[in-house]
């Protein structure tokens, strides 16, 4: 598949709660195709941790908007 499923972004923050709703919206997005992109990152907010990971769609890396492929 060229481009993302569902009219969804090549590039992706998904950000949430250090919890197992999150795990599912990350292993979601892998299954559907979409690759880690770096690591993840946590902040605590005062009361709980908070998780982003970036994905990104495959075949994307190191493409920027006005490059060429």
């Amino acid at each position: 598949m060229k481009h993302p499923p569902h009219d969804l972004p090549v590039y992706r923050a998904l950000t949430g709660p250090d919890d197992a709703a999150f795990c599912r919206r990350v292993s979601e997005a892998l299954a559907l195709g979409y690759e880690v992109h770096g690591s993840p990152a946590a902040t605590f907010d005062g009361h709980q941790v908070i998780l982003v990971q970036a994905i990104i769609w495959p075949g994307t890396k190191g493409h920027s908007p006005g490059t060429a492929r």
